[in-house]
């Protein structure tokens, strides 16, 4: 008998001290500090720019990144590469059918399903992303710092994947010169810290 209390006592001592599980919260991604560049090539030249976040969280358990979603105004986007009337004639072109079709698919949205851990403040994210009303799960390499409230990510992304046809060599193959690379890129930096 003596034997069992003390094990009870020992017991209800471990429970009683145990460390509380880690709380899940959200927090919130500040647009007007964020920034999504993107980077495109063709034969010829190459092209960048910018579109802006619409809205967005993050969710971590403790500090650690779990999942989370960005929106993305497609209407933003833009060419900094070039200004004047070259750059308003491209922002035009990326907006229209060819591309991005904007006025029909005006965000596009980042699901973050999940984040494994790979080293403190590194991680690999798995999640889906819809453009032009496409959904494709990818998988790409974040930075993110809860206590300074900062995320980076460099994805690459195929724009066929998404219907985007215009200037493929793979829909194309008689191009030649006016090809324009499939592979493009978004270098995204995210700001966030309010809780929702």
């Amino acid at each position: 008998m003596k034997i069992f209390l003390s094990s009870l006592f020992v017991a209800l001592a471990l429970t009683g001290f145990a460390a509380p599980a880690p709380k899940t919260i959200s927090l919130k991604v500040n647009p007007s500090n964020s920034k999504i560049e993107w980077f495109a090539k063709k034969v010829t030249g190459a092209h960048n720019g910018t579109v802006n976040v619409k809205s967005g969280n993050l969710d971590f358990k403790g500090n650690d990144l779990i999942a989370g979603k960005v929106e993305i105004d497609m209407t933003s986007i833009t060419p900094t590469d070039i200004q004047g009337d070259w750059a308003l004639k491209l922002a035009g072109h990326l907006k229209n059918d060819d591309f991005f079709a904007v006025d029909k698919f005006t965000t596009s949205v980042l699901n973050l399903k999940k984040a494994e851990l790979v080293s403190p403040g590194n991680y690999k994210v798995t999640g889906d992303i819809t453009i032009k009303g496409t959904t494709k799960e990818i998988t790409f390499d974040a930075m993110v710092n809860k206590d300074s409230g900062t995320a980076t990510a460099d994805i690459k992304l195929d724009r066929t994947d998404f219907d985007i046809k215009f200037g493929s060599s793979k829909f194309f193959p008689e191009i030649g010169n006016k090809m324009v690379y499939d592979e493009f890129n978004l270098k995204v930096n995210l700001s966030f810290g309010k809780a929702l």
